[in-house]
C-alpha cells in the first residue's frame, strides 16, 4: 500500500485547522477513555487502519484495557461497557451509518438519562470529527506507522 498523497504537507493551513478543531473537541470535558472508545468504533465501522492504530493506543495510554479494547466491536453482547458507554457506543454507530440509520428516535432517547444537552452535542461532534478523520486517512491512504519488519509481514 502506498499513501496518495500527504494533506498536511499539502493543504497544511486547513489541516492545522482541523487539528486544532480536533482539539477543541477532544478537550470539551467529556472523559478521555469514553472519547476513545467512541473514535475507535467509527474507525473500526469505516475500516480505518491508520484512525484503528492510533485510538487503540491512545485508549491504552488512558488506562483502557486491552480486554475492552479487543471486544469492542462486539460492545452489545459484553457486560464490560457501562451504560453511559452502551448509549454513546450507539450513537456512534447510528451516526457513523447515517445513512442507513437516519439517526433513530430510540438510539438519540438512550443518551438522555447518560449525558446532559450539552454531552450529547460534545459526544456528536466527536463523532463528526472522526467520521470526516476516517475520510481523510481511508481517502488518501494514509498508512499507520509499523515499528519493525516482522509488524509488517
Amino acid at each position: 500500500m502506498k499513501a496518495r498523497l500527504n494533506p498536511f504537507t499539502t493543504a497544511p493551513g486547513i489541516m492545522k485547522e482541523m487539528l486544532d478543531f480536533s482539539g477543541k473537541v477532544q478537550e470539551s470535558g467529556l472523559e478521555k477513555t469514553l472519547l476513545e472508545l467512541v473514535k475507535i468504533r467509527a474507525s473500526q465501522i469505516n475500516g480505518c487502519a491508520f484512525c484503528i492504530h492510533m485510538h487503540t493506543r491512545d485508549a491504552r495510554a488512558h488506562g483502557e484495557t486491552e480486554e475492552r479494547i479487543y471486544l469492542l466491536n462486539g460492545w452489545r453482547e459484553s457486560p464490560l461497557y457501562t451504560d453511559r458507554e452502551r448509549a454513546a457506543l450507539g450513537w456512534t454507530e447510528a451516526l457513523t451509518l447515517v445513512s442507513q440509520t437516519h439517526a433513530p428516535d430510540a438510539d438519540y432517547a438512550a443518551l438522555k438519562p447518560h449525558f446532559t444537552e450539552e454531552e450529547i452535542v460534545k459526544l456528536t461532534l466527536m463523532i463528526g470529527v472522526i467520521n470526516t478523520w476516517n475520510r481523510i486517512s481511508i481517502g488518501f491512504q494514509s498508512i499507520h506507522p509499523v515499528t519493525s519488519r516482522s509488524e509488517a509481514a
